[in-house]
């Protein structure tokens, strides 16, 4: 049976969310961002076994995020006509190879290696989730099915990692990765079982890449994913501090769960409302998080304003991926594939110099510096917003697929 005959015999009906296979992608965006994270919360353990310090142990991230960000615009280009089950497989067997080596290695060098291949991983399968899941469905539901999809991420971030700290406390950081290798191998079973194999795209139909980026609104896109994911990560990473300067250093983790919590809330919003007001929503998540940090700016000594402003911050990034990745893919059309690569680049780059420009604010300027900034970045990004209603984030048409 040819993949085509297989893709139209096992797609689901565009009445109803196919669960299943939603189910496994779900997942893989889980495992992704808990197998980026997961060092966060064994820090100290993980520097203790492999010699190191903590700050180097650190750095065990930042190589996920350059692994992430050199390949997944290359590997994307090269695997292109590759069906897309067979694609999301191997990524998920580098996620076991590289978990595994993780679990079982007490060498830094070598535990750099296979972070680096973790994060090649990360880029195959978030070029991959959006694009698959809108595949699986009908117009009406696309946005729904991306938003499924896409939920992986805030749920690692406030319920995974926590847990795997915990876990790490309980029975060790390397057994803890061993849980996420042997989650992992249980995905591959599942998505083979449950995912059909849509094919790639062939030769003749593809354009460089240089030509999809000069397609209407895709940089627009492009800029505001950048910018918005910049300001989430000065604030996010260096929130400790920020909330240490105005005496409220017992408050982090609860302020931080309010945070996730507002964010799978905004996850399920955003699937509820994504295919009749996806314009609306992207403009509310951009007004809303500048608001939120400007709120924050002038207040930020007061724990119900932070609490409050907070969730708002939240409920404004925790269906961006999924609204940002959905415009894109709408500007992209049929090389929605290719340039969702240049999403996980630009995301990934607002990842890593939001991390080097909140250090060198807060090492020169103090804490209220960052706060300034992320105003600063958001206010003309939500303007942009406003104005892309053209190409960018057109007010009608359904999400892509």
């Amino acid at each position: 049976m040819s993949t085509t005959q297989m893709t139209v015999a096992r797609t689901p009906s565009a009445e109803r969310l196919p669960l299943q296979p939603l189910i496994a992608l779900f997942t893989a965006g889980l495992i992704t961002t808990l197998t980026e994270a997961l060092p966060a919360g064994v820090l100290p353990q993980m520097s203790g076994a492999l010699g190191v310090s903590e700050s180097v142990a650190g750095q065990t991230v930042t190589i996920y995020a350059v692994g992430t960000l050199l390949t997944a615009i290359p590997v994307s280009l090269a695997t292109a006509s590759w069906p897309r089950r067979h694609l999301l497989l191997a990524a998920l067997a580098g996620f076991v190879l590289a978990n595994l080596v993780t679990a079982v290695s007490l060498s830094f060098p070598v535990t750099m290696g296979a972070r680096v291949l973790a994060g090649a991983s990360s880029g195959v399968v978030w070029s991959l989730l959006g694009g698959y899941a809108s595949r699986l469905v009908g117009p009406g539901l696309r946005g729904r099915a991306m938003a499924f999809a896409m939920a992986g991420t805030p749920v690692a971030l406030s319920l995974g990692v926590p847990v795997g700290a915990y876990l790490g406390r309980a029975v060790g950081w390397q057994l803890t990765f061993g849980v996420v290798t042997a989650l992992t191998g249980l995905l591959v079973g599942w998505t083979l079982w449950s995912l059909p194999n849509f094919p790639g795209q062939q030769a003749e139909d593809r354009i460089p890449l240089r030509r999809i980026l000069r397609l209407r609104g895709l940089r627009t896109v492009l800029v505001v994913t950048g910018v918005f994911v910049l300001a989430h990560t000065i604030l996010y990473t260096y929130i400790a501090p920020i909330l240490a300067d105005v005496g409220l250093r017992d408050q982090v983790q609860w302020i931080l769960l309010d945070f996730g919590i507002a964010s799978i809330v905004s996850i399920w919003l955003t699937g509820v409302l994504i295919d009749r007001h996806h314009r609306r929503l992207v403009v509310l998540s951009t007004a809303l998080f500048a608001a939120a940090a400007g709120v924050l700016a002038v207040a930020a000594a007061s724990p119900a304003v932070d609490y409050v402003a907070v969730a708002a911050w939240g409920l404004a990034f925790g269906g961006a991926a999924t609204l940002l990745q959905s415009a894109l893919m709408r500007a992209a059309g049929e090389h929605a594939d290719v340039a969702q690569s240049s999403m996980v680049t630009t995301w990934n780059l607002g990842i890593g110099l939001g991390g080097l420009v909140g250090g060198a604010l807060l090492a020169g300027f103090g804490s209220e510096s960052l706060l300034v900034a992320a105003v600063v970045l958001l206010v003309p990004t939500a303007l942009v917003v406003v104005l892309a209603r053209g190409y960018a984030f057109p007010k009608r048409g359904p999400v892509a697929g």
